[in-house]
């Protein structure tokens, strides 16, 4: 093993993710980021893993991949999980989270960790190995030609977008009503549409003025955080069955399911911040002012963060990337994040996972752990490795999992039993890899 502290460029989701996975069995590192002095344009605070666009981590539900992802992440010590945990704000079946509480656990737990060194510096150049990069979908222009003059990277990219946050007491609660979908519970409030309240909204949005995006277009928009007005231009009634669709809930004053409903999700511990779920947007912000106005409720409201759209890097890495997110012409150099082509919060922390345990155990002199296709852990690794003609950012799904050897007819019944499956196979892993490294 190595003395060297192993270099982990960026202190998001990812960087963290690995750096602990490191930290914790015994090898130095030296995190980087380029935060407080130089933000990027999504960026505000100056703390690490910061979340700049929705403070859910998605569903906690064992019948969803994404739940089943953050479960495995628990069982293999996942500093993000643990700090969600932690943090974890009222929202129904997902799994949100105060950001500034989420990402302060986080800050302290790796600032006063003793084998951290947390460095303020930007890198521009691929580092030695051992190193792992984590500089997120929003590297920076030089390091982004460092990679790209790799020859295997074919650096690509998308656009994505964050949501509005408006002030709970600037609501008006005599419209809204809180509810979960199916009577799960109260966590969302919500804003009840009439037929014509919707029709006069989606008629201010298609005509409401955006912001220029250079080389934007809608192809490129990753299809998880669509801008409303660009899925409004799919057809009139694409956000009644989309993001304002009101199954599972009834209006308590009207005893009736309205035409559509925006729902919004509780952002902070004090229940003061609420975000608009599914409202990416690239409208200007007096655009936002006015037509999400428009919607019952939100006439006064006053935006804690507007919404704002921004251009998301990736490399192509089937390829270039083993499944231990390892560059396979550059032994214990590593990618880990939103930077390799895996899509969203959990996702990216869970490449920092596979990319931190992978390099500490080869610096270690120990083999590297093999996570089965049939854990949501492992089938990330098989997307962003095995060919793939037309890569896209991917969110974890049960679809790019091993399928079970029987048949099971309800659909909830069979994720449920994928997860169960794959649940003991990581119990089974978590116990090999600890004992080999006691």
């Amino acid at each position: 093993m190595t003395n060297k502290p192993v270099k982990v460029i960026g202190a998001g989701l990812a960087g963290c993710e690995a750096a602990w996975q490191l930290a914790r069995r015994g090898i130095p590192v030296a995190l980087s980021d380029i935060k407080p002095g130089k933000k990027s344009p999504a960026h505000e605070s100056d703390t690490f893993a910061e979340l700049v666009c929705s403070n859910s981590l998605r569903s906690d539900r064992l019948q969803n991949a994404a739940g089943l992802l953050k479960e495995e992440m628990r069982r293999m010590g996942s500093l993000i999980i643990a700090a969600a945990d932690e943090a974890r704000v009222p929202a129904g079946g997902a799994l949100a989270v105060d950001r500034e509480l989420f990402s302060g656990i986080i800050t302290n737990k790796l600032s006063q960790h003793p084998l951290v060194t947390v460095m303020e510096e930007e890198t521009t150049q691929i580092p030695d190995a051992p190193a792992i990069i984590a500089t997120g979908p929003l590297t920076t222009d030089a390091l982004s030609e460092a990679i790209s003059a790799m020859p295997e990277a074919g650096l690509l990219h998308f656009y994505d977008a964050a949501a509005p946050i408006v002030t709970r007491d600037s609501l008006d609660m005599d419209i809204i009503f809180r509810a979960s979908r199916y009577g799960r519970g109260d966590d969302y409030l919500n804003c009840p549409m009439t037929e014509e309240e919707y029709h006069t909204f989606v008629d201010a949005l298609l005509t409401a003025e955006t912001v220029p995006v250079r080389g934007f277009e809608d192809s490129k928009v990753f299809e998880g955080c669509m801008p409303v007005e660009s899925m409004a231009k799919r057809g009139r009634m694409a956000l009644a069955f989309g993001m304002l669709k009101p199954v599972g809930l009834t209006d308590p004053r009207s005893g009736k399911r309205p035409f559509a409903v925006l729902q919004l999700r509780q952002d902070d511990a004090a229940d003061s911040l609420y975000n608009l779920v599914g409202f990416q947007t690239r409208l200007t912000f007096p655009e936002q002012r006015r037509v999400f106005g428009l919607i019952p409720g939100l006439a006064q409201a006053e935006y804690a963060r507007y919404g704002v759209m921004h251009r998301n890097t990736f490399i192509n890495s089937p390829g270039m990337l083993d499944e231990h997110f390892q560059v396979i012409s550059r032994p214990h150099l590593y990618f880990a994040g939103q930077l390799t082509g895996v899509e969203g919060y959990v996702e990216s922390a869970a490449s920092g996972l596979l990319a931190g345990l992978s390099l500490a155990r080869q610096l270690r002199g120990e083999a590297l752990p093999e996570f089965p296709t049939t854990t949501a852990l492992g089938a990330l690794g098989r997307y962003v490795s095995q060919s793939n003609r037309n890569y896209q950012p991917m969110h974890i799904n049960f679809g790019i999992m091993d399928a079970l050897n029987e048949r099971i007819k309800g659909k909830e019944q069979r994720y449920l039993k994928i997860s169960q499956r794959a649940l003991e196979q990581i119990d089974s892993l978590a116990a090999s890899l600890q004992q080999k490294e006691e």
